[in-house]
């Protein structure tokens, strides 16, 4: 009998490793994808539905309802990052404008209301800042009850950020939401102790998630096509692009990724944290996890948007969050590979 599957919700700012996991996650049979919400982060919240919607048609699931959420952070103005995901997210891509509708319901409706009609059903993945799910547990408290679990890309708990010293992306662009979300969940864990702790996956772990070129070669035969002229193409734009629609927006968005990885952390290489979470959220086991209190901070003069975890009991409260500490990369990225691989075959 197979497995039965586990439906998503995605919360995104699709840039370009967001693509990567709309499609990890379109490609995985356990996976029933139910919907995608949207936040600004990455690109404008705007741009992030087209992006998303694209990505999804590209991936044949134009079926799959995608939802605009909040459009600027809770109270700070909205920083983006063309410098990583390209001036509309999906780096030197390109892809035909979507054919579909965005959804009539606003993203924090689409939670509140699938959560409330699936009690301890959903698994809610947010690979995007935590503003939509702010202002959704505080439309619904007992939305820790409601969902299965909540799974964080977001935080740097023992090692550096990737934006400031201090912080990583996710949390930087709108902290007060990720105060919000780690307090909500620590209040209902007391009242509850059937609440699930949030998987809070972090730079400790993403970081060493990295797809390199050689990788994409690989997906590339898997898929019955010419592996070394896609490896060609992400890493010169001089090069042939692949016939194939998904391989062609593989090549073209990650050789940006790639490019700017090379500029800022010394690889030719990306960084893929959210297909990597993605992933977890499918198969726990990917990660070894440490419950431990997480608070986050807002109004320090050098370390605001840093996500503290309290690993010696100092503060005496009660774990909040589950925090991965370590990752099966390499597993994942052979998942990566023979599940996208294989949907790029079908899609011919």
């Amino acid at each position: 009998m197979p497995p039965v599957a586990i439906p998503l919700v995605l919360d995104v700012d699709t840039g370009i490793d967001d693509s990567l996991a709309l499609l990890h996650a379109c490609a995985s049979p356990e996976a029933e994808v139910v919907a995608v919400t949207c936040t600004a982060g990455n690109v404008d919240a705007r741009q992030v539905a087209r992006n998303t919607q694209a990505v999804l048609e590209l991936a044949g699931r134009a079926d799959v309802e995608v939802a605009l959420g909040r459009e600027v952070p809770l109270v700070r103005d909205l920083v983006t990052t063309p410098e990583t995901h390209g001036p509309h997210g999906i780096g030197w891509a390109q892809l035909p404008a979507p054919e579909g509708s965005l959804s009539s319901r606003h993203s924090v409706d689409l939670i509140v209301a699938e959560a409330r009609r699936r009690p301890g059903e959903l698994v809610l993945v947010t690979l995007a800042p935590l503003t939509n799910v702010a202002l959704a547990v505080q439309r619904e408290p007992d939305l820790p009850r409601l969902l299965r679990r909540l799974v964080i890309m977001g935080g740097a708990y023992r090692v550096p950020g990737n934006t400031t010293p201090a912080s990583e992306w996710n949390v930087h662009v709108d902290p007060e939401a990720a105060r919000i979300v780690f307090r909500a969940w620590g209040d209902a864990a007391g009242r509850d102790p059937g609440v699930a702790l949030p998987l809070a996956v972090g730079l400790d772990v993403t970081e060493r998630a990295k797809l390199l070129p050689e990788h994409l070669a690989r997906l590339a035969s898997r898929a019955g096509a010419d592996g070394p002229a896609v490896e060609a193409r992400v890493r010169s734009a001089r090069a042939q692009p692949p016939d194939n629609a998904i391989l062609r927006y593989l090549a073209d968005a990650l050789r940006f990724y790639m490019e700017f990885h090379a500029r800022y952390d010394g690889f030719f290489g990306a960084f893929v944290h959210d297909p990597f979470v993605v992933a977890v959220a499918l198969d726990e086991a990917l990660a070894a996890f440490v419950p431990v209190a997480v608070d986050v901070e807002t109004s320090g003069e050098l370390t605001t948007g840093q996500t503290i975890a309290d690993w010696r009991h100092l503060w005496g409260r009660p774990p909040n969050a589950e925090v991965a500490v370590k990752g099966d990369t390499d597993a994942f990225l052979e998942r990566f590979i023979e599940r996208v691989g294989r949907m790029v075959a079908a899609r011919g």
